[in-house]
């Protein structure tokens, strides 16, 4: 089972989502919050696998609340799985650079809810490629000093800088597997090896790296 704490600051959404994810045979709703600050004490209460974190409430925003869970080295750290509007701001992409495993528009089908907790549950990034490439590409141009630079990716050999390459486009291993004509399981092993290099947590936090770097530019 996966188990599952949404965390917003409306009742009707939580109340919604839990409905909807508590009918699946594989996911158990195990909490609530109200806000950031609940979310974080649930969590290390409830031990959930994901959590569905709203950004904006009150008390503690879902972008401290991100930081707070995924930075805290002491405990079982879950997924996160950011819920947002489509009026993308700093929130959700300071969230991803956090750690987030990627983000969902609060209007997306139920369908998508569902598959989106099992996709992270699994351990893989939510990225959906048309609006999570627009948010990275935006936020990435802009100046910032303590951003990475290109030669924090020198530690890559060329083909694992590939593909980096092609996961920060949105291509899932399938298809990174037939761009470059090896086995998944080989791809896979490249991923692997590039997040130990570069000490990153998953897929979502490669393609913020990458757009960081300059290794992909915006529009690409």
């Amino acid at each position: 089972m996966i188990r599952v704490l949404i965390a917003d600051d409306q009742a009707m959404v939580r109340q919604g989502f839990g409905a909807l994810l508590a009918a699946q045979p594989d996911l158990l709703v195990v909490g609530d919050a109200a806000d950031g600050a609940q979310a974080v004490a649930a969590a290390r209460r409830l031990d959930p696998d994901v959590v569905l974190m709203d950004v904006r409430m009150p008390v503690m925003d879902g972008l401290t609340a991100t930081r707070k869970l995924l930075g805290d080295r002491s405990a079982q750290r879950p997924r996160v799985l950011i819920l947002t509007t489509f009026d993308l701001d700093d929130y959700v992409y300071e969230a991803l650079r956090a750690g987030a495993s990627g983000f969902l528009l609060k209007d997306a089908p139920a369908a998508d809810l569902v598959q989106a907790v099992r996709v992270v549950a699994a351990g893989d990034a939510l990225l959906a490629p048309a609006v999570t490439r627009r948010l990275i590409a935006e936020f990435a141009a802009r100046p910032d000093r303590h951003r990475p630079r290109p030669t924090d990716l020198a530690g890559l050999t060329p083909r694992e800088t590939e593909v980096l390459r092609l996961i920060a486009r949105g291509r899932n291993n399938a298809e990174i597997a037939a761009d470059l004509v090896v086995a998944e399981q080989t791809v896979k092993t490249h991923i692997g090896r590039i997040l130990a290099k570069l000490g990153l947590r998953d897929r979502a936090q490669a393609v913020v790296l990458a757009y960081e770097t300059g290794l992909v530019a915006a529009g690409e």
